[in-house]
């Protein structure tokens, strides 16, 4: 039985210690994302190879796109690969 001085709740109280996401291309003043850079673009892209969602980056729309049309670019060229089992 809980005593008069525990208060218990059904759901746990949420609390929200998150960092601040931003967007790294702004930030740093990136104009132009280079789609040869593969070591680069590996930030963007999971272990299974999908493109992380803005959500989980920080990016802004506009670079997201860019991004997305680099990865595919680098893809195309065989640089990154479609689909693999652990890139990282």
């Amino acid at each position: 039985m809980a005593q008069q001085g525990d208060i218990r709740y059904l759901t746990p109280i949420n609390i929200e210690i998150t960092k601040e996401k931003f967007c790294r291309f702004r930030k740093s003043r990136i104009k132009y994302i280079d789609y040869k850079d593969g070591d680069f673009l590996l930030k963007f892209v999971n272990d299974q190879g999908k493109l992380l969602p803005r959500r989980i980056t920080g990016t802004s729309l506009k670079y997201q796109r860019k991004v997305a049309s680099a990865v595919k670019r680098a893809r195309h060229l065989a640089i990154l690969p479609y689909k693999g089992d652990l890139i990282k």
